[in-house]
């Protein structure tokens, strides 16, 4: 049994039974993963896949077992890598941070820029996508954590840290009614116009869905978007008012528009990362955490993992 063997065994289950696809992710050939994959099956004395002639079509029940134990394996090489890197090339490496777009845009760029002054030999990668794509990319040990509001809390693969609160304002084009008002603004304001604001996934979303609900409001909600800058720019061009996360908004940037805040409208949302709870983590993937998440210094995040961590020694 090898470990290329159990690689290609859990790229074919993640690319959906596509062999094709699993041998291009992997930078192989098609009948090398297929071969392999039936040694180990033979070594094993089960099939691990349900074959329709050449094409594989399904799991069998002993073959889900494998892919969970195979899966883990992998992990924990991909850790026992890790630990070596530590000691020998402490200062290099890579993290991958995988977070929604209003992260990666407003949230994270000086906290990279230091990191990369920091450590100059790490290479970075920065991912984006919607809460449970970043939550499933570190599920699947293609990032090292994750960012966002939504979505980390129903994986029961993935620790969670709360990091930062944050709120929202309503933006509106510049001598719009609702940047006159000289009163503080109010839900049935908003809900007299159009709105545009985020797809339901992303950045709270919830948050303000209950705002209006409680208050017997139903907005008519005429755009979402996973993108605050799409979502400013629709207002920009008179199509509605947007609700948008307050450090999304850049005065300089955002001339065409004015914000108001909406603060005492809507439930603060907490920003979270997400890390697997079986993840060794690397020196500077600390510094970086700690960078975005001043209170979180290593023994909170260690002390995070191990209260998830079942094959933890844990004091009585």
């Amino acid at each position: 049994m090898k470990l290329q063997q159990l690689r290609y065994l859990v790229e074919v289950a993640r690319q959906g039974l596509n062999v094709s696809e699993a041998a291009e992710k992997l930078h192989t050939s098609q009948p090398g993963i297929s071969k392999q994959i039936r040694l180990l099956e033979d070594e094993l004395g089960i099939q691990v896949f349900i074959r329709n002639g050449k094409r594989v079509v399904s799991v069998s029940e002993p073959g889900k077992e494998v892919l969970k134990i195979a899966e883990r394996i992998l992990r924990e090489a991909q850790n026992l890598k890790r630990v070596g890197e530590e000691f020998s090339r402490e200062s290099e490496g890579a993290l991958t941070i995988a977070t929604t777009h209003t992260q990666a845009r407003y949230a994270l760029p000086q906290v990279i820029a230091e990191f990369v002054r920091r450590h100059p030999k790490v290479r970075l990668s920065l991912k984006q996508g919607s809460p449970t794509q970043i939550c499933e990319m570190v599920v699947a040990g293609e990032a090292d954590f994750a960012i966002a509001t939504e979505g980390i809390e129903l994986y029961k693969e993935l620790a969670m840290l709360p990091c930062c609160k944050w709120n929202r304002s309503v933006v509106v084009p510049n001598g719009h009614p609702l940047s006159l008002l000289d009163r503080p603004l109010t839900l049935a304001d908003i809900a007299a116009y159009p709105v545009i604001t985020y797809d339901f996934a992303f950045a709270g979303r919830s948050k303000i869905n209950k705002a209006f609900a409680e208050a017997g409001l139903s907005p008519n909600v005429v755009l979402t978007a996973i993108d605050t800058d799409v979502i400013k720019t629709y207002v920009a061009l008179g199509l509605g008012v947007g609700i948008i996360a307050s450090m999304a908004f850049e005065p300089e940037r955002d001339d065409q528009l004015t914000a108001i805040d909406a603060a005492h409208l809507f439930l603060p949302s907490t920003t979270k990362i997400g890390i697997r709870k079986d993840a060794y983590l690397r020196g500077f993937a600390y510094t970086f955490i700690e960078l975005f998440a001043p209170h979180l210094h290593r023994r909170e995040v260690d002390a995070a993992l191990l209260a998830h961590d079942p094959h933890a020694d844990h004091d009585d």
